[in-house]
Parts: C-alpha cells; structure tokens; sequence
C-alpha cells in the first residue's frame, strides 16, 4: 500500500490511497464471507452459492463496499501513523478506481486537530483581584458559625413574628380548582426570608398557633411552571407551630464549642487567617483565568466544528449527571426552564467553542515552550489523590493503567503552561493603587497614567 498526504486547509487533510490488488482481494475474500448467508441464488441452499457464481449474477461490484470497508481500517491507521496527523472526525471516503484486478484506488478527507498561530501568552496584561479581608467578612464568617449552632425555641403566648420559623399547612387554589404542587403538611418557613411567593410571608405576620387564614397572592411573571405564571391564587393557610432562633453569645465558651480554640480572640484570628487564604486562592484562580482566556484571545485557529460538537456532547452529558445527583432528570429541567434540548445545546456552544480553542492553545504553548510533566509534580497528584480516595500513593499507582499514568502526567504538564502564562503575566494596578501612584506621578510634574480598565474574574460559573 502507498499513500501520499496534502493539506487540503489548517485543519484538513487529503490521503490518496493506491492498494495492490492482492490485498483488495483479501477485502473481498471477507466481503464474500460476510454476505453469502444473505444472498440467494437459484439452484443453491442459502448460503452455500460459490462467490464466482455470486458474482456473475449480481456482478464483482457486489462485494465493493463491503471490501473497502474490511480493509479500510488497517490502511488508514497505517497512513495516520505514517503521516502523523491527529484525526477529529472520520473520514469521508472518495473511490477512483476499483475491481476487475486493477490497482484499488481511493483517497480520504478528514479534519484534523489544526494548526494553532500562537499570538503573545507572555507578558499579557491582568488584574491583580486581591481583595482585602474586612471586619465585617469576618464578622459574617462568625455569624454563619452561630447560625449553624442555634437553638429554635418553641413560642405559644404571642403572635407569629419576621424572623420566627413556622410551621404550616396549606393548599393553593385558583378559583375551586387546587393545583398541582401546591398542597403541604408541616412545612417550615423563615418567616421574612422570602422562600415563599411574595405576599404570603407577610400576610402570616400576626397569625396565631392554630389559626386558619386565607391569602391572596399573584405568582411572580417569571415563574418556572408557566401554568401558573403571573396568575392569582389563594393559599389556604394552617399555623401549626412558632418556634423562635436563639443564638448563642459569642463568647469563649462559643469558641470552645464550635472550634479547637479556647478563647474567642483565637478563634477570630483563625477565620480571618482561613479568609486570606481563600481570598488569596480566587484571586489566584482569577488571575489565571484572565491569562490564559488572553492568550488564548491571542491566538488564531480554525476549529473543526465536530471538535466542537464533541465537546457540547460532554457538556451536555456532565449537565445530565449533575441533574441525576440532584434528583433531577434533564426533561424536567428542560421544562422549568421553557426551552429545549437543541436551545440549550446552542445556547452552550459558545463554551464548548471557548474550551476547545483554550485547550488547543494550551497544547501548542506546551509544544513551543517544550515542557514535560516534573515527576515531583506527578507524585504530588497521586499524593493528592490519595488523600481524595482515603488511600495510600502505592495503592493509586498500583491502580492506574498506563492510559492513566499518560493523562496525568499530560495534566502536569498543562498546569505548568498555565503556570508558565499565569506567572510571566503584567499585573495591572488596582484603582486605588492606581490613585496612590497618580498623585505621586502629579507631585512630581509628571503626566498621569492611563487608568486601567477593571476587567471581571473569568472564572467559569458552577452549574
């Protein structure tokens, strides 16, 4: 077999193919084989009729396609392996000539990974996204702590108050009719925290254990269940019970019961040390975020639309099983959200566009730059995992396939790019550093810097 390659663009290639004809006869030797319990011919049990006898009454063309395709992979994957181009979708097969003992051939176009023009990845311009650890957040940080340890007192001498948990029944109606959905035993509401249609909480406000009221609300315009959008309903109401939230004092003995601290002082500094180091965290994750998403801005490719289209389809099934651990099935998301499938598989293509050309020009700064997986990195993964799993490095080794070993140390690897693009970055300044350095520049005669442009944090949204 001979095969020759042109590049037909930066993302598409050309095989021509000219096959013996001895090995196309082994194609149809398999071809024969696989069809000749189908055929019938006159004279002959089913499955039995010599091939020559086939092909005189059909004609050799019979076994063609079938030839071709039992050939066709040993060829190609000779040719991809010869040629070293990186398929992205299968190809589509142009026959030139074939049979009658003349030399099979044939060619092939495929789209291939392309080819990336790198734009600049060092030295692109970010923003810093530090953000300064206030009182305040740690003061939020300890009231959630006294939330999470408080007390709920049942109340029985007054009335239902903004702040006080309910406990209800109720069934809606429209007109006579209750709907679906709207019927509840023992429901529990934070009364003021808006988890229920607007208007009903408040109209609680005053109620007494064991009272029965009806309220009137109108469903919000945007609601999910179109059915009931923008309508009016009635909310037949039970209050069962009034229980009160006690928080706790935060004091030393707080400190004592929620942390390993014995004193309170302590246990502030530790969330305000937890807090930097989160903060420190996304502004990292953000600042790694703008550099790659600007060297990949930077970069020209022509992305084949089936790479694309692969990645909407594990963007699509990663959604899906998000949905499932939810207890949620795509149908019903799909419903609420008053599209379909083919709309939400758009209305993602830009991200799956995104992802692709971001990895494409990951893999390319890796080839330019000539960076290799650091094995001291690939142990700290595996220790990493280990820890995740509750189990030891040895047993995670023992573990993986060498399919596995080779997509961690890829992974390494693209960390180091991003390393790489994330650390030779410009960072710019923050406006108030900015007008520190401004009046500096002023003091000294000379003229003010241009402001930079506050850009948001890039990091991808959890679904």
């Amino acid at each position: 077999m001979d095969s020759t390659m042109e590049k037909i663009s930066s993302n598409k290639v050309r095989v021509m193919f000219e096959v013996e004809p001895a090995k196309f006869e082994e194609g149809m030797v398999k071809a024969y084989r696989k069809n000749v319990s189908r055929i019938n011919i006159p004279g002959f049990r089913r499955g039995k009729a010599p091939r020559k006898v086939i092909e005189m009454h059909y004609g050799e063309s019979v076994f063609y396609e079938d030839a071709l395709d039992a050939i066709f992979p040993e060829l190609y994957d000779a040719a991809v392996e010869l040629h070293g181009f990186n398929p992205v979708d299968s190809p589509s097969i142009d026959v030139e000539q074939i049979g009658d003992g003349d030399t099979l051939k044939f060619s092939c176009e495929v789209f291939v990974s392309p080819d990336v023009t790198l734009g600049q990845y060092k030295g692109v311009e970010i923003h810093s996204y530090e953000q300064p650890v206030t009182d305040a957040m740690v003061n939020a940080r300890l009231e959630q702590a006294r939330e999470r340890v408080a007390r709920f007192e049942d109340i029985e001498d007054r009335p239902l108050e903004n702040g006080d948990e309910a406990s209800l029944d109720y069934a809606g109606y429209m007109g006579d009719e209750q709907f679906e959905g709207g019927t509840a035993q023992d429901q529990k509401l934070v009364i003021g925290s808006g988890g229920f249609i607007p208007g009903l909480e408040e109209q609680m406000v005053g109620m007494n254990v064991g009272e029965t009221r009806d309220i009137e609300v109108t469903f919000p315009e945007e609601y999910h269940a179109k059915e009931l959008a923008g309508k009016p309903a009635v909310f037949h109401v039970t209050l069962n019970a009034i229980r009160k939230k006690e928080l706790p004092e935060a004091d030393d003995e707080f400190a004592k019961d929620v942390s390993e601290f014995d004193t309170l002082a302590e246990y502030v500094a530790d969330i305000r040390e937890k807090l930097e180091k989160e903060a420190a965290e996304r502004a990292q994750t953000s600042r790694e975020n703008e550099a790659v998403d600007k060297a990949a801005d930077n970069a020209k490719i022509d992305i084949p639309e089936p790479m694309i289209e692969r990645q909407l389809d594990q963007i699509m099934r990663d959604m899906e099983m998000r949905m499932m651990y939810q207890g949620m099935r795509m149908e019903d998301f799909l419903t609420y959200t008053g599209q379909t499938g083919a709309e939400l598989r758009e209305q993602r293509k830009p991200d799956a566009q995104r992802r692709v050309k971001t990895r494409l020009v990951l893999e390319a700064i890796r080839k330019e730059e000539a960076i290799e997986a650091e094995e001291a990195k690939v142990e700290e993964e595996i220790a990493r995992y280990a820890v995740e799993m509750k189990k030891t490095a040895d047993e995670i080794k023992q573990d993986m396939s060498p399919d596995d070993w080779e997509n961690l140390r890829d992974s390494v690897a693209i960390q180091a790019v991003v390393d790489l693009i994330r650390d030779n970055a410009v960072i710019l300044p923050d406006a108030d550093q900015e007008a520190g350095e401004t009046a500096k520049e002023e003091k000294k005669g000379k003229p003010k810097p241009k402001r930079a442009k506050k850009a948001a944090a890039t990091e991808e949204p959890k679904e």
